[in-house]
């Protein structure tokens, strides 16, 4: 049986990829990437394995979809910071504090955004990946169509 501080599976056999895709120009340091940091110290206390890779992309974000990548449920995390403009995530305020990571909106949505990142790796790793019907280039070129309506017939 599990409980909240329990996990209901093990992850230390899959992998995690972080694609970074801030609008910071290199060597900046990237707001985004404290954010991911922080879900990597997640990941990493349920995989105590170093296998964790990571790009950073300046510029705007590519589509993941198309290229294939599954994305998990509640998979935004991000600082929005109070209402209008102020400091970034991470910036340091007067106080000594930095921005954000005191924050509960923050905190909950990164929490929540690794472990539906976990959770779905799982299930799609021991369901051994998409099921191909309906998805196959050779079997549509072949004159499959995967239940897809007939515009001639309508």
């Amino acid at each position: 049986m599990t409980t909240p501080s329990t996990p209901p599976a093990h992850y230390d056999d899959l992998r995690a990829i972080y694609l970074n895709c801030t609008l910071k120009r290199s060597p900046e340091p990237s707001h985004t990437q404290l954010l991911i940091d922080t879900s990597q110290a997640i990941l990493g206390a349920c995989d105590r394995q170093p296998r964790r890779h990571q790009a950073r992309r300046d510029g705007p974000a590519v589509r993941l979809q198309h290229l294939g990548y599954s994305i998990a449920p509640q998979a935004d995390a991000g600082w929005i910071g109070e209402a209008g403009p102020g400091p970034s995530y991470g910036d340091e305020l007067a106080d000594g504090r930095r921005a954000g990571f005191d924050n509960d909106f923050t905190r909950r949505n990164t929490t929540f955004m690794t472990w539906n990142m976990l959770h779905l790796a799982r299930m799609l790793k021991d369901a051994g990946g998409l099921p191909a019907h309906g998805n196959q280039r050779t079997a549509w070129d072949a004159g499959a169509r995967f239940d897809h309506p007939n515009p001639a017939y309508r």
